[in-house]
């Protein structure tokens, strides 16, 4: 039986709606592929008039489901996307395939870890286990970091091409925290570089004095990176010849949450 329709909604009325609402919607996804776009860029891309593809993007910004940077000209997916996706995380999607690896890494390292996401040029930490220690690392859930001098951070963008990453982060000089920060965008690069080849990153003391984080990037069914996860512990509880066994841990770790969102190791990237 056909549904009624409510009076004086004609079904053109109707339709027109429900393809305003796949455009919107179309328009949100062209922008968590690509993170930024402009006007003329995301008109292409989903093959609509800019004057369209501007009203539709002006709706979606007063929702909060996108942010526009005047400076740069350019757009983004809003907070109100990341709020009503972590919907989907936290009931069955990201944070329930990784909160049991979360859970037995505590139980064997006696150490916190996190689980973050991206979030333009920040990372949004959100979940957390905490570890049993008497002095243990804690991060507020839904609080923001810098990219470039924390773990997560680095473990977000360490399969990014060059170009990407440098388009996330700026080009620096980036504020110190401590006296180990990586404050310019070529010695960022080059740590990158080198976590591709082991497949971990680390935040030696760059964001908090006496305190290292290892991590590791998650992927989702198509290869891509969607989260990360990382150790917080003081440094004298992480040293030197610790590192590549807790490395290889966490790698594994975040391997096996990737292998629960459908992901396999031939998607990874190089």
């Amino acid at each position: 039986m056909e549904a009624k329709r409510r009076p004086g909604r004609s079904r053109k009325t109707e339709v027109g709606e429900v393809r305003t609402l796949e455009r919107g919607l179309h328009l949100l996804e062209v922008l968590s592929e690509a993170e930024t776009l402009s006007l003329s860029e995301l008109a292409r891309r989903t093959e609509l008039s800019p004057s369209t593809t501007y009203r539709l993007l002006e709706t979606l910004r007063r929702r909060g489901f996108v942010d526009w940077d005047e400076g740069k000209g350019l757009w983004k997916v809003g907070l109100r996307a990341y709020q009503v996706g972590s919907a989907f995380l936290t009931r069955g999607g990201l944070i329930e395939a990784a909160m049991p690896e979360m859970e037995k890494l505590v139980d064997e390292l006696n150490e916190t870890v996190n689980l973050a996401v991206l979030d333009g040029n920040e990372v949004i930490y959100i979940a957390q286990v905490e570890g049993r220690q008497l002095i243990r690392m804690f991060t507020r859930i839904g609080a923001r970091a810098p990219i470039y001098c924390t773990g997560v951070g680095k473990a977000l963008l360490m399969e990014h091409s060059e170009a990407e990453v440098r388009r996330i982060v700026g080009a620096g000089p980036f504020k110190p925290y401590t006296a180990k920060t990586i404050t310019t965008l070529e010695g960022f690069l080059e740590t990158l570089k080198e976590a591709r080849q082991r497949r971990y990153v680390l935040d030696d003391e760059e964001r908090e004095d006496g305190v290292r984080c290892i991590a590791a990037p998650i992927h989702d069914n198509r290869g891509k990176v969607v989260a990360s996860m990382s150790l917080s512990a003081p440094t004298t509880r992480v040293p030197d010849e610790r590192l590549p066994a807790l490395g290889a841990r966490i790698r594994q770790a975040a391997d096996a949450v990737s292998i629960r969102l459908g992901w396999s190791p031939h998607l990874t990237p190089g």
